[in-house]
């Protein structure tokens, strides 16, 4: 979790730093620095120990000199020196989506806010609007924001969950006392967000697991010390519960602690219909209660007449009936993954070469990649004129040429514009082997009008995907009001996929809306967003919104070998 709570220092900083009206160049070199850091494919810490910082994009001398003090000491001194200078409540305030720091520093001088429950009280009492630049509007967007973030406390990414898990699972998994070991809860599910972390144990000498787990470098606070089950809150406030289990219980105990707990009360009634009992020990039948099952999972669904349930589905969203019929989906793996749609490179808001990204998917097992740097319109991500986008299409063709082992599609995201027309004129879209459209401005626009945006976009001929289609942003933004039914309607009937972009703050389409494109016959694409090299590891997450969304091999894009996805891009 280090890299973790590096990035948010250095987010940290840049917050404090455009509180003070900084140079924006300086404030946007933490940001991307903290961005890297989160995406980072290793522990920071050993490249510390290598003493590499500076090959990690975005980190130069003097942010490296931090990192290694961070290491060194536990503390960065700028860090605390200007959070000294900088009252909490002011960044606590840019929290809120749509807050701007401007805007903060006004409410907190000319109302002398000090906290974010009186600012809620003196905006629903209508003595925020009226200030200089505050209009009416503004006063409702701050309540929506705060309402926002009180939804979202005390629930994490699952990126965030996933990496703290592991961290934990990778300790416990060196002892030889460990058997086996496995994450439970929404974790294991797949969810979008986690409020907490659940990890199964089997071991013959529970209470060494448990001194061991409780004496962890991470932990904050020991919350439990039991014989069999402990918990701990971490440095980044992150609970973590492990349990001991006896090796005849261990697969009714993934059941039970895996969930949901709809799909668990579905089990418990179907196993009354059966005159047998289930719970975290395992099934049990008769007045004496023997056990059946419980040693694995699929034992435990087979005593209940049903085929293994995988995680994602557990829900009570219709898989108990599935599993009855055997007519569960063959879920999406990993493996079936045959390239990303969705790349970036230097040429635009990337970080590394258009080959550097294109040898990294290469050692990732990739056929192929597409590189779709940002259009002309969004000039804050160095969109590419159209002379500029002409060049670089000529110098993927030269890439492919020498590359070997991986093919690179010449692509783009494209802005769709205000009335739904696109940044690039059809002379230069049909010239590009992929062309991704996506909404990057005017999110609080009537659902109607972003609808017919979208759609628009669609029914253009050299349109191939649809990116982020609700451009939500977890714990940022939520998603804008388009009308996704209609959407993904008009996908079918333009032959457009839609994008499940796998960047975890993202994960858009989400699994609900995957699995209507996925009754409508609608083809969906998985794809990272990724700005660096290290963001090629995010698809895992898109491919969990895939499976989540019952998707299997044939409802996804880029699943296909190269030649099938080229002949599948150019039908349109």
């Amino acid at each position: 979790m280090k890299n973790l709570e590096m990035a948010r220092i250095f987010n940290e900083i840049a917050d404090m730093l455009e509180l003070q009206d900084e140079n924006l160049f300086r404030i946007r070199a933490y940001r991307r620095a903290a961005l890297n850091l989160e995406s980072l494919g290793e522990d920071l810490e050993e490249v510390v120990r290598r003493d590499e910082l500076r090959k990690i994009p975005g980190i130069g001398a003097d942010l490296a000199l931090k990192i290694k003090t961070f290491f060194e000491t536990g503390r960065v001194d700028f860090y605390e020196k200007i959070k000294k200078k900088t009252p909490a409540v002011l960044l606590e305030m840019i929290t809120i989506p749509g807050m701007g720091p401007k805007t903060a520093k006004l409410l907190y001088s000319k109302l002398k806010i000090r906290s974010i429950p009186d600012l809620e009280k003196k905006a629903r009492a209508h003595k925020i609007s009226g200030l200089p630049g505050i209009k009416d509007k503004t006063e409702e967007n701050i309540i929506k924001g705060i309402e926002f973030i009180k939804k979202k406390k005390g629930r994490m990414l699952l990126s965030t969950a996933a990496y703290a898990a592991n961290e934990v699972l990778e300790r416990l998994k060196r002892l030889k006392e460990v058997k086996k070991i496995s994450p439970a809860g929404s974790l294991r599910r797949q969810k979008e967000t986690v409020r907490d972390i659940d990890i199964l144990v089997i071991s013959t000498k529970p209470a060494k697991v448990m001194k061991t787990f409780t004496a962890l470098p991470q932990v904050k606070e020991v919350l439990a010390h039991g014989p069999t089950k402990s918990g701990i809150l971490t440095k980044d406030d992150i609970q973590v519960d492990v349990r001991v289990m006896e090796k005849g219980s261990f697969g009714a105990a993934l059941v039970y602690f895996t969930g949901s707990k709809a799909h668990n009360i579905r089990l418990r009634k179907l196993a009354i219909e059966k005159g047998l009992k289930v719970n975290e020990y395992g099934v049990f039948k008769g007045k004496r209660e023997k056990r059946i099952a419980g040693k694995t999972e699929g034992e435990v669904y087979e005593s209940l007449g049903l085929v293994y349930i995988p995680p994602e589905l557990r829900e009570d969203q219709g898989e108990i009936e599935a599993a009855l019929e055997k007519r569960l989906p063959k879920l999406l793996e990993l493996k079936d993954i045959k390239g990303d749609l969705h790349v970036h490179s230097d040429w635009s808001d990337g970080r590394y070469s258009i080959e550097g990204m294109a040898e990294a998917a290469r050692k990732r097992g990739y056929e192929y990649i597409a590189i779709t740097d940002h259009s002309k319109g969004l000039k804050i991500a160095g969109g590419l004129s159209n002379k500029e986008r002409l060049k670089q299409i000529d110098e993927i063709h030269r890439i492919n040429r020498r590359l070997k082992g991986i093919k690179v599609l010449a692509g783009a995201e494209v802005d769709i514009r205000d009335n739904g027309s696109l940044d690039y004129s059809d002379d230069i879209l049909k010239k590009l082997d992929v062309v991704i459209a996506a909404v990057h401005s005017g999110f609080k626009q009537p659902g109607e009008k972003l609808t017919k945006r979208i759609v628009t976009a669609m029914k253009n001929r050299y349109v191939d995907i649809i990116a982020h289609p609700t451009g939500r942003l977890m714990g940022t933004r939520d998603a804008y009001q388009i009308d996704t039914e209609e959407v993904l309607k008009v996908a079918k009937d333009t032959d457009t996929a839609i994008e499940i972009n796998a960047y975890p703050e993202r994960l858009d389409l989400n699994d609900i809306g995957c699995r209507r494109a996925k009754e409508l016959g609608v083809l969906l694409a998985i794809s990272t967003d990724a700005h660096i090299t290290e963001q090629f590891d995010n698809m895992r997450y898109g491919v969990g919104v895939a499976r989540r969304g019952w998707l299997e091999r044939r409802d996804v894009l880029n699943t296909l070998s190269w030649d099938k996805v080229r002949e599948r891009l150019k039908a349109k």
